[in-house]
Parts: C-alpha cells; sequence; structure tokens
C-alpha cells in the first residue's frame, strides 16, 4: 500500500466525530484522602503501640518541588511526589504536611508566596482555601513549621517527626526525607514511616480503585479510538498522539502514566521502545504487527494497557499464533488470580502456556516441562509478568523488608514476589518476544538448542513481538479486570473494522466509589 500523505493522516488523527461516553469526567472526593491518612494513622499507632513506644509524634512529609530544564527557567509541568499525593491530593508544588500521631490532626504547610506571584502567576490562595479544598485541620505557612509543631506536640523532650526515608525496589532510589529549616529542633525517625506507609498503598480503598477505574476506562477507550484510526503509512508517533489527546480532551488526563511505547514491527520486540533514542517515529507498514503501550493518569492514579494488533486490521495465520499464545496467558493468569496465589507461580504459568502453544505451532519441539528448568520462556518473554499499580506505574510494595528476588533468568525481572492479597490492583501482561540478541544464544546453547525447530523460528525473527496487558484488582474471590479493550481476535478485527465498542459506565457509578 502506498504511504499516505502527512495532510492525511493529520485529518485522521484530528477526526472531529470522535466523541466520548466518559465525558465529563468525574469529581474526586478529597475524602479520599481522608481514608488515606486515617489509614496511615491506624497502622502507625498499631506498630508504636507494639513496640511500646508513646503515641507521640507528627508523620512529617514534603511535597514535591518544582524543577527547571538544566539550567534554564524552563518548568516542567509539574506532577506531586506519589507519597504526599496519597495522604493530602495536593496538586501545587512547594507544601508540607503533618499528621499528629496523637491526636489524628492533620496540618497543610503552604509556602509563602511573594506579592509579584498573583502577576505572573495568579491569585495568591489564601490558607483557608488550603483547608477547605485539601480537608485538613489547618493550613499554615511552611516558614512557620518548626514554631507551630513544637506548639502542638503533647510529649516530653524534642517532638518527634517520623520521616518518609526508604528504597524503592523497582528505581532503587530513596525516598527523601523532609528537611526545613529549624529541624535540628526534633528528634527525627526515619525508619518508621516508610514501610507502613508502603504497605497502606499496596491495598487499595474503593475510592482509589474508582479513580483507578475511571483512568482504565478513558485510557481503554482511547486504545480503542486508535485501533479504529491505525492505518499503513501513518507514524507510531500519530498513535501517540491520538491517544494523548483523547485522554486529555475528554478524561482531563494531562499527565501520562508512563512514556508511551508505540512500537510497530520489529519495535514491538523492544520492551522499553519510545525512549529519546527511540522516540516512536517509525512508519507504519502493511502487515506489521503493532504494540501500543500506553496509559493516563487520572488525579494522580495511573493505569497501564498494552493492546497488540496487525495495523492493516487482519491478522495472518504466523500472527494469530503468537497473539493467541499471549492471550491465552493472560487468561490463564487472570483465571487463576485469587488472594494467597503466589506472583512467582502465576509468571511460570504464562510462560508454560506460551510455550506449549508455540510447539502446538511447530516453532518449538520436545518436553515443556524441561523447557521450563531450562528457564526457555525467559527467551520468549525476558520481563515480569506484571507489576502493582496505584499512583505509580511501579508502585512500591512489591519486595517487602528483607525479601530477595528470584535469581533466574525471567524471574529475576519480576518487581514482585508476594502472594496476592484482597486489595491489590497488579498488572496482568504475558508477552512474546522475538529478541535476536536473547534468541540466537539460546537456539546455538547446548542446553536448549533441542527444542528449537530453526527452519520455523527463523521466520519469525523480525517479526518483533506481542504483549497484552490488563489491569486487575484482587477481590476476595478472584480478581476484577479493569482494563476495558476487545482482546480476542475476531474482536479486535471487529472494531478495526468499524463496529462499535463503547465503555459503559455511569457517572453515578465513580461518584458513589464503586467500580
Amino acid at each position: 500500500m502506498a504511504d499516505e500523505s502527512p495532510s492525511s493522516m493529520a485529518s485522521i488523527a484530528m477526526d472531529s466525530s470522535s466523541s466520548s461516553s466518559l465525558h465529563p469526567p468525574p469529581a474526586v472526593p478529597m475524602k479520599l484522602h481522608i481514608e488515606n491518612r486515617e489509614k496511615l494513622l491506624k497502622h502507625l499507632r498499631e506498630n508504636l503501640s507494639s513496640s511500646s513506644r508513646p503515641l507521640h509524634g507528627f508523620a512529617l512529609l514534603q511535597g514535591g518541588e518544582e524543577q527547571t530544564r538544566y539550567c534554564t527557567d524552563h518548568e516542567d509541568i509539574f506532577r506531586q511526589e506519589s507519597y504526599f499525593a496519597y495522604l493530602f491530593g495536593v496538586r501545587e508544588p512547594g507544601f508540607y504536611g503533618a499528621i499528629d500521631v496523637a491526636t489524628g490532626k492533620s496540618i497543610l504547610f503552604a509556602p509563602r508566596l511573594p506579592a509579584e506571584y498573583a502577576v505572573w502567576m495568579g491569585e495568591i490562595k489564601s490558607l483557608s482555601y488550603f483547608e477547605e479544598t485539601y480537608m485538613v485541620s489547618k493550613a499554615y505557612f511552611a516558614d512557620e513549621i518548626t514554631q507551630v509543631l513544637s506548639n502542638q506536640y503533647q510529649g516530653s523532650g524534642k517532638p518527634l517527626l517520623f520521616l518518609l526515608h526508604g528504597l524503592n525496589t523497582d528505581s532503587k532510589n530513596f525516598s527523601k526525607p523532609a528537611e526545613f529549616e529549624g529541624i535540628e529542633k526534633f528528634e527525627t525517625d526515619l525508619k518508621t514511616l516508610h514501610p507502613i506507609l508502603t504497605e497502606c498503598r499496596v491495598l487499595k480503598s474503593k475510592l482509589e480503585l474508582a479513580v483507578i477505574q475511571y483512568a482504565n476506562d478513558i485510557s481503554s477507550e482511547a486504545h480503542v479510538e486508535v485501533m479504529r484510526k491505525i492505518k499503513p503509512g501513518m507514524k507510531e508517533y500519530q498513535l501517540e498522539s491520538i491517544f494523548l489527546h483523547h485522554t486529555y480532551f475528554y478524561g482531563s488526563c494531562r499527565h501520562c502514566s508512563y512514556t508511551c511505547i508505540c512500537a510497530t514491527g520489529d519495535n514491538s520486540s523492544v520492551l522499553h521502545y519510545g525512549h529519546a533514542a527511540a522516540p516512536n517515529d517509525r512508519t507504519l507498514r502493511d502487515g506489521d504487527m503493532a504494540l501500543l503501550d500506553m496509559g493516563a493518569e487520572f488525579h494522580f492514579y495511573g493505569s497501564d494497557i498494552t493492546c497488540s494488533f496487525p495495523v492493516n486490521g487482519k491478522f495472518t495465520s504466523d500472527q494469530r499464533l503468537i497473539y493467541n499464545a499471549v492471550l491465552n496467558a493472560h487468561d490463564a493468569v487472570i483465571s487463576s488470580m485469587k488472594p494467597g496465589v503466589n506472583w512467582v507461580d502465576m509468571h511460570k504459568l504464562a510462560e508454560k502456556v506460551i510455550l506449549q502453544m508455540l510447539k502446538k505451532g511447530s516453532l518449538l519441539v520436545g518436553d515443556v516441562d524441561e523447557m521450563m528448568a531450562e528457564r526457555l520462556g525467559s527467551v520468549f518473554m525476558p520481563h515480569g509478568l506484571g507489576h502493582l499499580m496505584g499512583l505509580d506505574t511501579h508502585d512500591p510494595g512489591g519486595y517487602l523488608q528483607g525479601a530477595e528476588r528470584p535469581k533466574e533468568p525471567g524471574l529475576r525481572s519480576l518487581r514482585t514476589s508476594r502472594n496476592l492479597l484482597d486489595g491489590m490492583v497488579i498488572t496482568v501482561e504475558p508477552g512474546c518476544y522475538f529478541i535476536d540478541p536473547l534468541l540466537a544464544p539460546a537456539i546455538e546453547s547446548p542446553k536448549t538448542s533441542k527444542f528449537f525447530n530453526r527452519e520455523a523460528i527463523t521466520k519469525f525473527r523480525g517479526f518483533g513481538g506481542v504483549r497484552i496487558e490488563s489491569d486487575l484488582y484482587v477481590t476476595a474471590n478472584g480478581c476484577v479486570n479493569m482494563t476495558k479493550v476487545p482482546r480476542k481476535i475476531e474482536d479486535v478485527e471487529a472494531v478495526m473494522g468499524g463496529a462499535p465498542w463503547p465503555i459503559k459506565k455511569s457517572m453515578h457509578d465513580y461518584e458513589n466509589g464503586g467500580s
């Protein structure tokens, strides 16, 4: 098929006939953050009581600060630090927040802005505005922290501050404890708060689930919009643009959960494609598979969805084989999920299903259990099956203190090895990729060469890959799939051919915390 002209592609991307059943987006009640603070307070008090420590002190967090681009005065769009957003829901930079362990009262400390702020940046909000908007007990200025907390402390000796400091097991970065002038007048505890607050974030409340569900719904709708508009001749970045336009225009999602991965052809075997050195800029070709990993963020909470499909709307027999291998793994895991199930076991289940399907398709030969023992699954799926999700795409809490990561290929990439718990939100994202740096050594290895049908596997070098990713929340009896996109081949082809796929969701459901 001949390449489409840029002008015709632009008209496709900006088609004004698009609409959304999810607009306007729901209002998010501040009760969500009140409940989060109450949850932290409950678990912090339990921890102190169990170790015979007095119920005094303040959990103190510092919010995020605006950052400029290198040495310039260009400020990127601010997004609040996640732990602070969890507890206080504050949109603005420069804040501190405290929770009094003794009384349970919550306090915000706002930056004291200069008069000229009003000229350049708009109205300077009053302290009462922050109290009412964020539903805290009291608001003061940030330069009053020392005085206010010292006056309110009810214990003996120096006032005690529980500060946030701990390792993020995904990024290997540490949370930044609050810093302010006068902190030397306080006793500080850097060990207690982080593990407790992290574990609070692992289990979602009904209100949190409702926000995550909306992020999933608007993102699902945007993925369907891309399916309807994709054509050979387009650029990968045009797919990204359609998605971002839809989620922002209809869903008020100014932020994305992560950098969009819009990979087609062989790019779909690049697991984190879309970065600055691979910027979603390839031209789509007839016969390509597309792997689109994109998720919008709504009121700090994210979604993480991957759809894979042929850019021309029709699966070939080879594409069907690989797609169904991944879809069967995806569905097998979801069917097996419930509280108490171990995530490492779920990863192995996904690997086994994919290997069985590849054997059925004559790409592999031999005993699947032997393949599992040799970790052959990691050749085709080198990443982990999924990760906790919430305020961050890779939400913290995947590895408890003292837990060790598995060391075997594939398994060492898992972002959690925990048993599932009622209230977790976790992604299920099996994939099957043909990655030459992994495939070539495995084909030649004495341990794994016997499993390959070399003639058949050669046809797939350059195929790229397939990933199918949905967001699940774990319930008492199983799990619920929050992602609402077509998955079966016949549904994908129908939607790409123009069939309707509405996301039917009542605003009443969201407003009442339903998911």
